[in-house]
């Protein structure tokens, strides 16, 4: 049976590994918002406590994110995958087990930190394996871990906490997890692109505390902690984050390399993507609260009812493809971004009873919001060198987490401000639609890809 795994196609071998890691990673975040409520109840602590819970998880992500580029290039992508990926499967099994809410917090820390190596780390994987000619071919395997696990994520905690238990949640990881550990020891080859690379001991100094803070800030914004505490948080990480980007620019081995910016590809999408998740995560965020506090749903109805986005995102991967070769990624970025807006501002027009329009909108949001995403993946590494692709990763997720964590903080900014009612979800859907229209004014400046043809490289080889 080992032979038999081991002829299996490295780069097949990769997209495995990467979508199991991803969509654990994806579907965790969500499917444990849920679960508060039951946690709650369950270890007899207050909601403003359990919220230790998620802030404990994000800032211990974004604080080892930018360390993942260098751990990779330095000791090896398959080395620190599989260690990274394992750490999140470990973590996932005390989470299951915690006693108390301070056990389930320590957890979720560890479980952040592996998640925050493993993201980067696996993104560098698959396209390490695949040359840019190749990479709009990916669509489904981006797609599928990315966007579709946080829209499913609502639907299976519901139905753990209704039907189980919370701790369901954690344990759906393990057989998924220790099956693509093995399968990943077997089959990913080892990739070391700069043993001697030094590490950049001042940037980490700076990035790690000043994203943890940052993102501290943003989920403290969201769930209704001290203004006082959140908004201090968030300039102290603002002013260190300004430090790092001074430092970065003056070394000569940074551990975030700002100038990958320079490459308008990766530039250009970057920023796009950045507006699409702020809006994507805040109307997820948004519209999940309305259906149940305004319009009256269970929590098991609006998991159903969210659940066509990942029908529109699965839609969208079969498409995009299609839709580069007959388009261009300038009219398809644009016009995916402009549905996205639309879908957004749709939101405000359902009711009480109006399970199919919203079923609908939901539908049509996951569509566009798929098309934009992994249209953006591939067009922002399409002229990034093989040898810079771990720092563009790193650069990649970190954007990504403090844009999804920069969503959720503006649309609960703007609900504390607007008052109770359901105008003031209203309002936040328009918000968040705000966002998508400035990736559509963004994209009209992409330009078509003229990239360097190069040869497959072997899967971490």
């Amino acid at each position: 049976m080992v032979t038999a795994v081991r002829r299996v196609n490295p780069q097949v071998a990769v997209c495995v590994c990467y979508v199991a890691a991803m969509f654990m990673n994806g579907m965790d975040a969500t499917i444990v918002n849920v679960a508060l409520p039951a946690l709650v109840e369950d270890f007899s602590v207050s909601a403003s406590s359990a919220s230790a819970v998620n802030v404990g998880y994000l800032v211990s992500l974004a604080v080892c994110i930018p360390i993942s580029g260098w751990l990779g290039d330095r000791f090896g992508t398959k080395r620190v995958f599989l260690a990274a990926f394992g750490t999140f499967v470990l973590a996932s099994a005390l989470c299951g087990f915690s006693g108390d809410l301070l056990q389930l917090t320590l957890a979720r820390v560890l479980q952040g930190a592996g998640g925050g190596v493993m993201s980067p780390v696996a993104l560098t994987l698959l396209f390490r394996a695949y040359p840019p000619a190749e990479r709009i071919r990916l669509s489904r395997v981006l797609l599928l871990p990315t966007a579709v696990a946080p829209a499913l994520g609502p639907v299976l905690g519901g139905f753990f906490v209704e039907h189980l238990t919370w701790r369901w949640g954690f344990f759906v990881n393990l057989p998924i997890g220790l099956a693509a550990l093995v399968f990943g020891a077997l089959l990913l080859r080892e990739h070391v692109e700069a043993p001697d690379k030094r590490f950049d001991l001042r940037g980490f100094a700076l990035a790690a505390p000043g994203l943890g803070l940052v993102v501290f800030s943003l989920e403290g914004i969201a769930s209704g902690t001290s203004a006082a505490l959140s908004w201090c948080a968030g300039a102290a990480g603002l002013v260190l984050l300004g430090l790092l980007v001074r430092s970065q620019l003056r070394t000569e081995q940074p551990m975030l390399d700002l100038r990958l910016f320079a490459d308008d590809h990766f530039r250009r999408a970057s920023l796009i993507l950045f507006t699409c998740l702020v809006g994507f995560l805040g109307t997820l965020y948004g519209f999940t609260l309305m259906y149940q506090v305004e319009l009256g749903a269970s929590a098991w109805e609006t998991g159903l009812v969210t659940l066509p986005k990942a029908v529109g995102l699965m839609i969208a991967s079969q498409l995009v493809a299609w839709a580069h070769r007959r388009f261009g990624p300038r009219l398809l970025i644009s016009v995916a971004m402009l549905g996205a807006a639309v879908s957004f501002a749709l939101m405000n027009a359902i009711g009480p009873h109006d399970a199919w329009l919203a079923a609908f909108v939901q539908l049509a949001s996951g569509f566009f919001v798929g098309a934009a995403t992994a249209e953006l993946q591939v067009i922002a590494f399409s002229t990034i060198d093989k040898t810079d692709t771990g720092g563009a990763s790193t650069l990649f997720n970190v954007q990504r987490q403090v844009g999804s964590a920069l969503g959720v903080a503006i649309t609960a900014s703007v609900l504390a401000a607007a008052g109770p009612g359901l105008g003031s979800y209203h309002l936040a859907m328009l918000t968040s639609a705000g966002f998508a229209v400035v990736g559509v004014l963004l994209a009209l400046r992409v330009t078509e890809v003229v990239a360097p043809q190069r040869e497959p490289v072997a899967a971490g080889r």
